[in-house]
């Protein structure tokens, strides 16, 4: 029987409300993206992950116009509300405003919020950047507003590079009220030395603050292939240092699309979590996501 899961990292959108899908082509950490320069529907992603044994989802945020974060939020709930998908939000809001809870509170009365995501990565290479700085993540506006999610039962979605873990370890624990989801698991480059070792440095400043968990999702976002090496060495070095009941499975779909089916990206994930034993894919596929993210 194939094992129930939970896909905590999805994307559905209509391209005509994504500026980065309606302007010109630049150069992306996924690579060249035509192929997405289209609408993508709930109903498309359902038939992409039939059969696969997902149950349930979680819909993450794609980079609305900043004005435009409420819109979002009601976009995927209509999408909900007629299909019965997703069944979980992660929102959108602007952590660098003086006072975020204006947007927080027009998002809150949407039942499917769980949490939010302001991308927060920055890298040495231009076209992997989104931060307009490595140290945004710790800018006193974002660590004041980061703060006021515990009064709203908000999780937040943190999206870092390796070099940036040690200041995402300051602002994780200065927050131990809040989980805080790494995603794509800290976004490993390359499987070169270096950069390994530097990842998984990156990882160990995350371990001991038990409200940070990671998201086994976009493993393909650098290689641009379902690579199974790759994921197999994340999946490896993940849970020895992170632990499996602190991760969970994301298609990143349909970013992961761009080179790979739904049904063989989860193959090659299910793979990789086979080798640690029942318990850890139970974890991986279910338990996490259904504890942080709550989905209905």
């Amino acid at each position: 029987m194939m094992m129930k899961t939970i896909d905590s990292h999805f994307h559905i959108w209509r391209q005509n409300d994504q500026p980065w899908l309606v302007g010109p082509m630049v150069p992306r950490i996924f690579g060249p993206y035509e192929p997405i320069r289209r609408d993508y529907p709930i109903e498309e992603f359902l038939a992409d992950e039939a059969g696969s044994g997902v149950e349930k989802g979680v819909y993450v945020q794609t980079n609305w116009a900043k004005e435009n974060f409420e819109k979002e939020v009601a976009f995927v709930s209509d999408a909900a509300a007629r299909t019965g998908w997703p069944h979980a939000v992660v929102g959108y809001a602007d952590m660098t405003v003086d006072d975020v809870r204006p947007q927080i509170d027009r998002l809150m009365k949407y039942p499917l919020l769980r949490g939010v995501r302001m991308q927060l990565h920055w890298h040495e290479t231009p076209a992997f950047r989104f931060a307009p700085d490595a140290k945004q993540v710790i800018d006193p506006k974002v660590k004041e507003n980061v703060r006021r999610l515990q009064d709203y039962g908000l999780s937040f979605d943190l999206q870092l590079f390796p070099a940036q873990m040690q200041d995402g370890a300051e602002l994780v624990g200065e927050n131990p009220q809040t989980d805080f989801i790494l995603t794509h698991t800290g976004m490993l480059v390359s499987l070169d030395e270096k950069t390994t070792e530097e990842w998984k440095a990156g990882l160990r400043a995350l371990a001991p603050l038990p409200n940070l968990y990671a998201k086994l999702s976009g493993l393909g976002t650098f290689v641009h292939n379902n690579d199974q090496a790759v994921i197999d060495y994340v999946y490896d070095n993940a849970i020895e240092i992170l632990g499996s009941d602190r991760l969970m499975f994301g298609s990143n779909f349909p970013i992961e699309k761009l080179w790979t089916s739904h049904a063989e990206l989860i193959a090659a994930h299910r793979k990789a979590a086979a080798r640690h034993g029942a318990a850890a894919e139970r974890n991986i596929f279910w338990n996490t996501a259904e504890r942080v993210y709550r989905p209905q």
